[in-house]
């Protein structure tokens, strides 16, 4: 008998760049958490640098995997390099529209999350972890 969650392939979880802004940093942490704690053996990450350098076998992993974008603002950089490269992005993730439910949080800067930014770094982590299980067990994602 084959076991059908062992052939299921991973959940691409790709974050933005964000390099000094602090939702940047929370977008790649949330990120860390999925595919190091939450949800290891369901979900990988690969380097947005990488996809919108035209890298091979980051514009093969996109176009064969589902994808989660994490965005840290509305410019979307991660979706929309996902999409031109010609993935499926499953579920756009804006850190901006989660920072919505901690108002009054000081998350950290763009080099250092603060006890706030690691709980909200955890929420935008469990919901991608979620969205990740439901995109694996064939259920599409709210955009």
């Amino acid at each position: 008998m084959i076991d059908r969650k062992a052939t299921k392939k991973r959940v691409l979880v790709i974050p933005c760049s964000g390099i000094g802004k602090v939702h940047g940093l929370l977008s790649r942490e949330a990120t860390y958490l999925v595919v190091d704690e939450l949800a290891p053996e369901e979900t990988d990450t690969l380097c947005l640098a990488l996809l919108v350098k035209g890298d091979p076998e980051a514009l093969e992993e996109v176009r064969t995997h589902k994808c989660i974008a994490i965005d840290g603002c509305a410019k979307a950089c991660a979706q929309k390099n996902v999409e031109m490269a010609g993935g499926q992005v499953g579920k756009a993730v804006q850190v901006a529209s989660v920072l919505h439910d901690h108002r009054g949080a000081q998350p950290g800067t763009g080099s250092a999350l603060t006890d706030d930014g690691w709980a909200i770094a955890r929420d935008i982590a469990t919901l991608v972890a979620s969205e990740a299980a439901c995109l694996r067990d064939g259920a599409e994602g709210d955009r």
